[in-house]
């Protein structure tokens, strides 16, 4: 007789939640998701109004590998749920007094670097070639591991190239070696943005993310971001993944060091629910069900740790409808027509509403029909600020859109404040109130080297044996394709631990 299958619930099906929730049930487990909104998704959730759909969080499709990869893996392909396209340009960068639009083709981005600074399109060149050797022992390897001892490291390439995968160096001071323009430098320093700290505390390891960019491309899955966790929620159906939505749990019940069941109440109906399972992975925000849902004794970190973490940023979003057309305007734009010096203190080092911030446009409409009625555009607006910042109100809300709306009136030389039929913002409280995200923060922990790897929060609770955490507060880290990979990374660490 066989014995019957062990039982996983996952907290969250955000991207990582889906992952993992996917992996395990393909490897046999009975996987309930519960998720305390009415749909899949997290972060990456959508919306719609007045004939808009919004994508609410990421909007880059960086690493299309990573996805193959996913899908492959439970005998799929992308182009089985969506097909993408290939932004070309791939984005344009505003400067204090020009704009590049940074084509997609390898070559004319060397001559346009060229044209700004003689002998940078052979500097592209071997700055690349290293970049592509840490993308392919990063992404290839690294990643892949669940970071709980440093012997998981211990493999020949990763030793023979730990020089050059530069983890002791800054970022700043890499790309300060092979170019000079200081335009291009910001260029350079863009991607590991995403990465949550700023260039200089950020490992040169991660000019991966420049090879991503540059050669990986920047593409857009049809109908937009909520495609892909369509497609991941469809694959997670299919190998037999059980959904609760409108499910908030409430309380983790743990004895003698082995969590047993949990609560939950329905959004909707408030009935309450209690689960029992053999094990449990924490996919929401792993310092909320550390602090809130698990008693005190079964914490693994001090209040102290949390507070001395560096976060990545939080943001203010805008999601705006226009009754017409722009004219001569990119899917993605980066507003770098501000002192970043300035912007990044204030994100990071002294943490306060910025004065003049750099900001992001994306305008989705541009690529895609279907994400706007006829005649009109759907706009996505970012401003990276600090976590936990205070004072998050409608007031500073509009203060900065009035800001933001009037810099890209000025820099796109056209009206725009005229034509808003749609406007929807989210900033820190709604961070909090939507997703229990620690100090409000959009992205994660900052991927600094005191945050690498086995310096993060560890995947496996310290005190609580049969608890896993997955997502952008524990490894790899930030991003959506970290996501997918820290979803399989527990997976795999869960199913080892129960063979």
């Amino acid at each position: 007789m066989s014995h019957p299958s062990k039982k996983c619930i996952v907290i969250g099906a955000g991207f990582a939640g889906l992952s993992a929730a996917s992996f395990l049930a393909q490897k046999g487990w009975e996987v309930t998701v519960i998720e305390q909104h009415n749909i899949p998704g997290g972060r990456a959730r959508k919306f719609e109004a007045q004939g808009f759909t919004f994508d609410m969080g990421p909007s880059w499709y960086w690493m299309p590998d990573v996805f193959e990869r996913y899908f492959e893996k439970f005998g799929k392909k992308v182009s089985d749920y969506y097909s993408l396209k290939r932004l070309d340009p791939s984005y344009r960068v505003y400067f204090e007094d020009t704009y590049w639009n940074m084509p997609a083709n390898y070559e004319a981005l060397q001559a346009l670097l060229e044209s700004v600074e003689p002998g940078a399109a052979k500097a592209l060149d071997q700055f690349m070639e290293e970049a592509k050797f840490k993308y392919e022992v990063g992404v290839g390897k690294l990643v892949h591991k669940p970071g709980r001892s440093l012997f998981e490291f211990l493999d020949k390439e990763v030793i023979s190239g730990v020089f050059k995968l530069d983890i002791f160096q800054s970022m700043k001071k890499h790309v300060a070696r092979f170019f000079k323009h200081p335009y291009i430098q910001s260029l350079m320093e863009f991607p590991v943005l995403f990465l949550g700290a700023l260039p200089q505390n950020t490992p040169a390891l991660y000019s991966l993310m420049n090879y991503a960019d540059i050669k990986g491309g920047t593409w857009y899955p049809e109908l937009g971001m909520y495609s892909i966790v369509d497609a991941m929620y469809k694959v997670a159906i299919e190998q037999g993944v059980q959904f609760k939505l409108n499910e908030q749990v409430t309380h983790i019940e743990v004895v003698n060091g082995t969590a047993k069941s949990l609560r939950t109440l329905h959004k909707v109906t408030e009935e309450q629910k209690e689960y029992n399972f053999d094990v449990l992975v924490g996919a929401g925000d792993y310092h909320h069900i550390e602090t809130k849902l698990l008693d005190k004794k079964y914490q693994s970190y001090s209040d102290k740790y949390w507070d001395t973490r560096l976060m990545a940023p939080s943001s203010i979003l805008y999601y705006v409808g226009l009754n017409k057309k722009l004219k001569d305007v990119t899917h993605h734009s980066l507003f770098f027509d501000t002192d970043f010096g300035v912007h990044g203190t204030e994100i990071y080092t002294a943490p306060a509403w910025p004065k003049d911030p750099l900001f992001y446009a994306s305008v989705p409409s541009v690529t895609d029909a279907t994400v706007a009625p006829e005649g009109q555009e759907n706009l996505f607006l970012l401003i990276p600020i600090a976590a936990g910042l205070q004072g998050d109100t409608e007031a500073i809300r509009d203060l900065y859109f009035d800001k933001i709306i009037s810099r890209l009136e000025a820099r796109w030389g056209q009206s725009i404040s005229d034509a808003i039929v749609f406007k929807k913002s989210f900033a820190v409280s709604d961070f909090v109130s939507e997703y229990h995200s620690f100090k409000g923060n959009a992205y994660g922990l900052a991927n600094t080297l005191m945050q690498t790897a086995i310096l993060k929060p560890s995947c496996k609770s310290k005190k609580v044996n049969n608890l896993y955490y997955t997502g952008q507060l524990t490894v790899p880290g930030p991003g959506v394709p970290p996501s997918l990979i820290s979803g399989e990374v527990v997976a795999e660490l869960v199913n080892k631990n129960y063979k």
